[in-house]
């Protein structure tokens, strides 16, 4: 069965190809031996809150050229040099040239990495002739960790799911915050594809303010290129002084949490994954559940205002599981494996 929501997928980036160029050089003064100024160069810097959506949408032309050194003059016998530019992007990319050798990577705040070099000023040693700067198209390449993110609630079954899915073993237990830094696993297929899958840090809410580990969480959700949501299909209590919350609480919660760390992250591709079809009425919870997910606006006074995300998630696919038992565990990895191939081939015909 279908489901309809607001969001329409697509506009999440995890590459950009770049036209950057160097300023040319300035031209030198033969008869007073005056030298012409360097072009400005052209850096890639790490920043804080970037998105390579960002970029795209600040310069859609994509296009970032280093200014042109002065030239050498009688008032100033050596020429300034040119405006560097600065092309803000995200923590964790890779820079390679369009033939695929590697630049370098920006992994902290305040990485720097120049992308092209701006031209020699004229002198005596080039017949006070300037130099040209540097041209190439370059790739932004955000540095994932795995094919799949799992987003949830502590106690959703996040590990139990990986471990049912793949060939992963996490440690288990019985309790919130199980998961404290991601785990790796491998979905194998019998054509011998592989898709990998993070388990990440349970969230909680207010995770965006970065109580417990939200932002060390919300940091590796960029890293992944879909979302695969899990909730137990009936409810959870995080702890005895929180309020219960049911799966479409927590479907809208965990929405809300990714949408006020980085809109963008809301635009990735996700699926959603109803765990816990073992348990007693859970049949009638996911009917509940999926009227309140073809229906959201009906059912949006269940929660406080500023919990509401601006927009609903339309997950390509809600499959009901029950990864105690091994039940809808070989159709969810039907899905998994048919929305990343649908991904990449759009990707293709993109770069085609």
């Amino acid at each position: 069965m279908p489901f309809f929501g607001l969001m329409q997928y697509g506009n999440f980036i995890d590459n950009l190809r770049l036209y950057v160029r160097g300023g040319s050089g300035g031209m030198g003064l033969p008869r007073l031996g005056g030298q012409g100024g360097n072009g400005g160069d052209v850096w890639v810097v790490a920043a804080k809150n970037m998105t390579l959506k960002r970029i795209k949408d600040k310069y859609p032309q994509k296009r970032f050229l280093g200014g042109a050194g002065a030239n050498s003059s009688v008032r100033a016998l050596k020429g300034e040099k040119g405006e560097d530019k600065e092309i803000l992007a995200p923590v964790g990319i890779t820079v390679t040239t369009d033939k695929g050798k590697t630049l370098g990577d920006l992994n902290t705040e305040g990485d720097r990495l120049m992308v092209a070099k701006g031209g020699f000023g004229g002198s005596m040693h080039s017949a006070f002739q300037p130099s040209k700067g540097q041209v190439r198209n370059i790739r932004l390449d955000l540095k994932l960790i795995a094919d799949l993110g799992l987003v949830g609630y502590p106690n959703a079954g996040k590990s139990s799911l990986l471990t049912a899915l793949s060939n992963a073993t996490p440690e288990i237990a019985n309790y919130a915050f199980t998961t404290l830094k991601p785990e790796i696993g491998k979905l194998m297929y019998k054509d011998y594809k592989q898709i990998s899958v993070a388990d990440l840090p349970g969230l909680i809410e207010g995770a965006h303010l970065n109580k417990g580990m939200g932002h060390k969480f919300l940091k590796h959700v960029e890293r992944t290129k879909q979302l695969l949501f899990v909730v137990d299909v009936c409810g959870f209590q995080l702890a005895n002084n929180t309020p219960f919350r049911s799966a479409f609480e927590a479907v809208q919660l965990l929405t809300k949490e990714l949408e006020l760390y980085k809109e963008e992250l809301v635009l990735k591709p996700a699926l959603l994954v109803v765990n816990k079809m073992d348990l007693p009425d859970a049949e009638g919870k996911l009917e509940e559940l999926k009227e309140q997910l073809q229906n959201p606006d009906e059912f949006s006074d269940l929660l406080p205002d500023d919990m509401i995300p601006k927009n609903y998630l339309n997950f390509r696919h809600v499959v009901p599981v029950s990864a105690s038992t091994g039940f809808g565990i070989e159709h969810l990895k039907s899905c998994i494996r048919e929305s990343l191939d649908e991904d990449a081939e759009m990707a293709t015909k993109h770069l085609g």
